[in-house]
């Protein structure tokens, strides 16, 4: 198993009615911030993600939300850098990973393609690049991207970026969204074959799935609704669709973000993180409405069938924001407690999921840099190692990452076949 170390970047000092008054996204009054608070966020985020590196963790995983106190992080590309040039110089051979470059947002594709582009570059090779579609609140709010346009530019975009890291030569384009004469842009990524592992995030759209599927991209699936209640359903479904499509399962196609907690005890993690991850769900993701996850038009007539038919998939969403320490646990929101507590939720979870690459968000909300390291030291030394042989005797080839790092690139012809033909 492939073990990343995931990041946000939250404003950590809130005011403790702060979920009573305000919402997490876009108008949140920035007068409840300090120059100190902010300067504090982005160095803190920074110091345990070395950390992390430097602790052994697979890759360093980034999201990307605008307008956010939960998340300070427009675009992920700019810590990737400055961690792709750190890792470099002292040689620590993780991935770089900015997992949420949402691309039913950008109104600059290229921007992207030659950001991403450069941090393969600068990390010699280490890049893989994650490609959400977008939340709403981010792309028909804050970058005033319609709604009715959101999954059509994602698709877009994608392919606009997949060509420009690809052709021998420039070529122009003329989309529905952007038109460029010439596209031909310095530089290309070092990962040609025939470029970076492509992972998208999804919530359990099945024609997201289907989408991941037929091009044989890597799927990643965020716990905060709730493990115990959402992911089987959801990586249930993802399989049916691989089976359709007469796609072999594996493990390593899988991606799965949880956060997490390890004390010595249950006890002494309750006592060490509960307010924490109380202050993380209800001031956080708590605070994003639904009419900041989703607006009318934005979701298409499937996956709309879904959530009327059965809105299961979002698991404990309703209740975040009065959720207490115990309704974390219970719902899977959070794995806590002591080593073996957690150590045999995540194996639970790997085995009946199927997940070969696991996001471990061990930073959230207020929870200190001090407090971070020290859920970064126990997991990494007692937690970490049993997780990690999981799948090693199964005969599979891990097609969606780095080939510096050990991955297989599914072959080149086979990859362009699959994004051409879906």
């Amino acid at each position: 198993m492939k073990i990343n170390y995931f990041q946000q970047v939250p404003y950590r000092d809130l005011p403790a009615d702060f979920e009573t008054k305000h919402e997490s996204v876009v108008t949140t009054p920035y007068g409840l911030t300090t120059p100190q608070g902010i300067r504090g966020a982005f160095r803190d985020a920074l110091d345990e993600m070395m950390y992390a590196a430097r602790a052994g963790f697979d890759g360093l995983a980034i999201t990307e939300h605008g307008q956010s106190s939960y998340d300070m992080m427009p675009n992920p590309d700019l810590f990737e850098a400055v961690l792709a040039y750190m890792t470099e110089v002292e040689g620590i051979e993780t991935a770089i990973y900015p997992i949420g470059r949402s691309l039913g947002k950008t109104l600059e594709p290229l921007r992207v393609a030659e950001e991403q582009a450069m941090l393969d570059c600068m990390s010699g090779g280490r890049l893989i690049c994650g490609f959400p579609i977008g939340l709403a609140y981010d792309a028909n709010v804050n970058n005033g991207v319609s709604p009715l346009q959101t999954r059509a530019r994602f698709d877009e975009n994608l392919e606009l970026i997949l060509k420009a890291w690809q052709a021998p030569k420039p070529f122009a384009w003329n989309g529905k969204f952007s038109q460029h004469p010439d596209v031909n842009i310095w530089p290309r990524p070092i990962q040609n074959a025939p470029h970076p592992p492509v992972w998208i995030t999804a919530i359990g759209n099945p024609n997201t799935m289907k989408f991941i599927v037929d091009r044989d991209y890597g799927f990643n699936y965020f716990g905060w609704f709730g493990a115990k209640a959402t992911g089987k359903r959801i990586f249930d479904r993802f399989r049916e669709i691989e089976q359709e499509a007469g796609k072999a399962p594996n493990p390593y196609r899988i991606g799965f973000m949880q956060s997490i907690a390890v004390a010595e005890t249950d006890a002494e993690a309750e006592r060490l993180y509960a307010r924490h991850a109380e202050y993380f769900f209800r001031k956080a993701l708590g605070g994003i409405g639904m009419h900041r996850l989703a607006l009318p038009g934005g979701i298409d007539i499937r996956g709309l069938e879904f959530i009327f038919r059965d809105p299961k998939d979002f698991g404990m969403y309703d209740r975040m924001k009065t959720a207490t320490y115990r309704d974390l646990l219970e719902s899977g929101a959070v794995v806590a407690g002591g080593i073996s507590t957690v150590r045999e939720q995540l194996v639970e979870y790997a085995r009946e999921f199927g997940i070969g690459n696991l996001h471990a968000m061990l930073q959230f909300g207020s929870m200190p840099k001090e407090l971070a390291q020290y859920n970064i030291d126990m997991f990494t030394k007692y937690v970490m190692p049993d997780l990690k042989k999981l799948w090693s005797d199964k005969g599979h080839q891990h097609h969606w990452w780095p080939e510096r790092l050990g991955g297989v690139p599914l072959d080149a012809r086979q990859q362009q076949l699959a994004e051409a033909q879906a």
